[in-house]
């Protein structure tokens, strides 16, 4: 994916790939990989690739967003049929939401930037853009900037949970008003619908069975028309995530360093999930599986808010900014957004920008420590402050995290939190650690930390350099001993873990860092603190990581990376004799299905059964899901209860 162009709606690279011949079908990879490579000149909202010496290819996207297959000209002689408008549109960033859509999938969006995911009904010019899984593309979008458009790093957008990269979490506050109850309208799956989630399962079981490694432009196309067709008939949950599964195709296909397979897994669970329960689901769960175009924006009176803390937004998807996230008396959380079009360079700067809300001339660093006095304020349900032209807000003095209101947000045990955050709360945890020492994992250095007994795992919320993450958790690894408060985002893991978003500051516990912004010196460390010592990696010994493993293997090399004969009985033998049952029937189904080929009357190998592979894929993987819940529940003290996979009856 290249770093400087500009999103293409799904509808316009799925046009463009159909428009092919076969012969240029075959070549469309390699053509990808050939553009890839090309000079790109950014002028404003047109771009301009240099296909050789005489030949350029031109992108022009007014607003930010290609969002017709006419916006991409070439020079070549066999344009417009020819293979490098498909390509261009098949290596910029997916623009996740349609033309005409302000916002998001509400119920795509992720935890972290879910905040900049809803669009206000009272503001025209709101940027809407979120992030994984619910990216907008309003008329705030025009603020890209193709030069510092570096999307490599931002799979993780920020936020969270690595691993759910698009798992379709809200950003949503358990003290928001309850929304009405949902209409019979809002009750019933359509015909249309049930067909968009069954094209939609397919194309998706398709690129399930081809894996990361086969899944090329052309089934990604094929991907990307069904997200479209689902998103007209509304879905824009499922469509959502299709997008992200694209996006994390081509993240894996160029082998970005910023790539999570777990992320990919994630989106590809989501919109198998999705798809395949919608034609049988009845009465709220329906509203739930759609998911919301259009967050709406109610009234809220006045407030009075007191930042808590700032963090940097970067999607893979060529979305960037910053949300600040504040808090009322009660313990209310509402976040302001600045999310638009761009790269790290806009992630880092967005920080320093006004924050859009009344007549303010507050930066989003300023809001994390000061406070806010809104007037007519307008809440979305996540919690989302609306910009309308009615809203009045001017600056108020702030408060300490030591000091009322805020304080009351770390009285909450902590695992009620977790309990808040599994059940599709905020995510946020408020804790009061020591720092013990570190411990080096796949993903790089982790803090470890004490937590009333607890021993926590405190990662990097995002690993681009950009952003100091990776280097403040460095510099805190020498505070050994040292008594913080933190907010961190939780991680669904059999161990206590969460990314670490900002914390007080080790020499000063009146001061706070936002460390997605802020970077840590060494001399602001306290003197007397001993130098860290590393702790032995914890090796997880619970067996569910048998059939983990299988469920990625499938997601990176197809059907076949199964089929092949290996010591799967030992593995199921090996779960059958710990206790774990069902993860044992799913591990031999799925490799039942990725390996029964039967034969026809000559004997010749018949096509295999992509539906039953898909079935038993998603099964497993919306298994180990929620046994990792569980156990993350079980490992900090929470409650959470175990939902039963349906897939494997219905």
């Amino acid at each position: 994916m290249s770093p400087h162009l500009p999103p293409v709606t799904p509808a316009v690279t799925a046009e463009l790939v159909e428009a092919l011949t076969p012969r240029l079908r075959k070549r469309l990879d390699a053509g990808i990989a050939k553009l890839a490579g090309r000079p790109v000149v950014v002028d404003g909202d047109t771009v301009r690739i240099a296909v050789d010496d005489d030949t350029d290819l031109v992108l022009h996207a007014p607003g930010g967003v290609v969002t017709s297959a006419d916006a991409i000209h070439c020079g070549c002689l066999l344009a417009p049929a020819c293979l490098h408008r498909a390509a261009a549109a098949s290596t910029a960033p997916v623009a996740e939401s349609e033309p005409g859509s302000d916002s998001g999938a509400g119920a795509g969006t992720d935890s972290g930037a879910g905040a900049g995911a809803d669009a206000d009904a009272n503001s025209s010019s709101d940027a809407g853009a979120g992030a994984k899984a619910g990216t907008g593309t309003g008329a705030g979008a025009k603020a890209w900037t193709g030069a510092g458009a570096d999307t490599k790093a931002g799979a993780r957008a920020g936020a969270g949970a690595g691993a759910e990269a698009g798992a379709a979490q809200e950003t949503r506050s358990s003290a928001l008003p309850v929304p009405p109850p949902p209409s019979e309208a809002d009750t019933t799956t359509t015909a249309e619908q049930a067909a968009a989630a069954r094209t939609l399962y397919e194309a998706t079981g398709a690129v399930l069975e081809a894996g990361a490694d086969g899944a090329g432009a052309v089934l990604q196309a094929e991907l990307l028309r069904a997200a479209h067709s689902a998103r007209l008939t509304g879905l824009p949950r499922a469509a959502a995530s299709a997008a992200s599964v694209v996006t994390g195709l081509r993240a894996a296909r160029a082998a970005d360093p910023a790539y999570r397979l777990a992320d990919l897994v994630a989106a590809l669970r989501d919109v198998l999930g999705v798809a395949h329960r919608l034609p049988h689901a009845t009465g709220a769960e329906v509203a739930a599986l759609r998911g919301i175009v259009r967050q709406p924006y109610t009234p809220d009176g006045s407030l009075r808010l007191y930042g808590l803390f700032s963090e940097p937004i970067l999607t893979a998807t060529g979305y960037a900014g910053a949300v600040t996230w504040t808090a009322d008396a009660t313990g209310r959380l509402c976040t302001v957004s600045d999310v638009a079009p761009g790269g790290s360079g806009r992630a880092v700067g967005a920080a320093d920008r006004a924050v859009r809300i009344g007549d303010t001339a507050l930066t989003h660093r300023e809001l994390s420590r000061a406070g806010l006095a809104v007037s007519g304020a307008t809440v979305s349900p996540t919690g989302r402050l609306g910009t309308g032209a009615g809203v009045r807000a001017v600056r108020a003095s702030g408060a300490s995290w030591s000091a009322e209101p805020l304080d009351r947000l770390w009285a909450v045990p902590v695992g009620e939190q977790v309990t808040r955050a599994l059940g599709g709360g905020h995510g946020l945890l408020f804790l009061d650690v020591t720092l013990v020492g570190t411990v080096r994992e796949a993903a790089g250095d982790c803090l470890l930390a004490d937590c009333d007994g607890l021993t926590l795992h405190l990662a990097a919320a995002h690993d681009h350099p950009a952003l100091p993450y990776r280097d403040n958790l460095r510099h805190l690894a020498a505070a050994r001993n040292t008594r913080l408060r933190i907010i961190a985002r939780l991680t669904p893991a059999p161990l206590p873990r969460a990314l670490l978003l900002a914390a007080t500051h080790p020499g000063d516990p009146d001061a706070r860092l936002d460390l997605g912004l802020d970077r840590l010196q060494h001399a602001d460390l306290p003197t007397s603190a001993p130098p860290p010592a590393d702790t032995p990696p914890t090796v997880d010994e619970a067996p569910l990581h048998l059939l983990r493993r299988r469920v990625h293997q499938a997601a990176s090399g197809g059907r076949r990376a199964l089929a092949f004969p290996g010591d799967s009985a030992a593995e199921s033998r090996r779960l059958h004799r710990l206790g774990f049952v069902t993860a044992a029937d799913l591990l031999d189904e799925l490799h039942a299905a990725a390996s029964n080929r039967s034969r026809d009357a000559f004997g010749r190998l018949a096509p295999a059964d992509v539906y039953r592979f898909t079935r038993a894929w998603l099964a497993a993987a919306h298994y180990t899901d929620e046994v990792d819940r569980a156990l993350c529940a079980d490992a900090w003290g929470a409650k959470q209860a175990v939902s039963i996979p349906l897939f494997m009856s219905t």
